[in-house]
């Protein structure tokens, strides 16, 4: 098999899991999922859950959790930059088509493009530069990146790779953002 067909079946290999992956999470019916995750959506629409944890910590932490705050908030802003502005403009991909969600949720999709999912990617950006500088503080904020996550694919906003290139996205900006003053003091010495 020449190296282009084998890429291609790779390729199509990899949609084909996508796809049932997608479904299998969308057809997930609990009553937990039903309510917890609409309400983590609401909460991350805007960032708002991330720019509240990160209020929150500044304001009743000490030196530790305003640096955590900060770090946080530039890893999500970092993260929203290269996947929003950046990725969703050289990637066109259509969202999960509705006859694969089997519930209602699906009216409310964005028209944007589903690659990569820019929810993700704040929520691990930020919940990932926060655990470089407070590891508790950080495992806090991934629960509810996770959920974040879960959510994307769940009402059929995103597929599955969507998500795990959101994730890839935040964590590179968060280690970014967390090692960026360091190598810009060594380059200026």
């Amino acid at each position: 098999m020449r190296p282009k067909e084998a890429a291609t079946r790779f390729l199509n290999h990899l949609r084909r899991v996508d796809r049932q992956l997608t479904h299998r999470a969308a057809s997930w019916d609990s009553a937990w999922a039903r309510k917890a995750l609409p309400a983590v959506e609401s909460a991350a629409e805007r960032t708002k859950l991330w720019w509240g944890a990160a209020v929150t910590m500044a304001a009743v932490g000490g030196v530790s959790e305003r640096k955590a705050a900060a770090g946080g908030v530039a890893g999500m802003l970092c993260a929203q930059v290269i996947a929003n502005a950046v990725c969703k403009q050289l990637y066109e991909r259509r969202r999960p088509p509705a006859d694969m969600i089997p519930h209602d949720d699906v009216e409310d999709r964005p028209d944007s493009s589903s690659f990569p999912s820019g929810h993700t990617a704040a929520a691990v950006g930020f919940s990932v530069a926060v655990g470089l500088t407070s590891p508790w503080l950080g495992a806090a904020a991934a629960v509810p990146a996770a959920m974040v996550a879960l959510e994307r694919v769940h009402t059929g906003a995103h597929y599955p790779s969507d998500v795990a290139a959101g994730a890839a996205i935040g964590v590179g900006s968060a280690l970014l953002v967390h090692h960026a003053p360091k190598l810009l003091a060594r380059a200026i010495v």
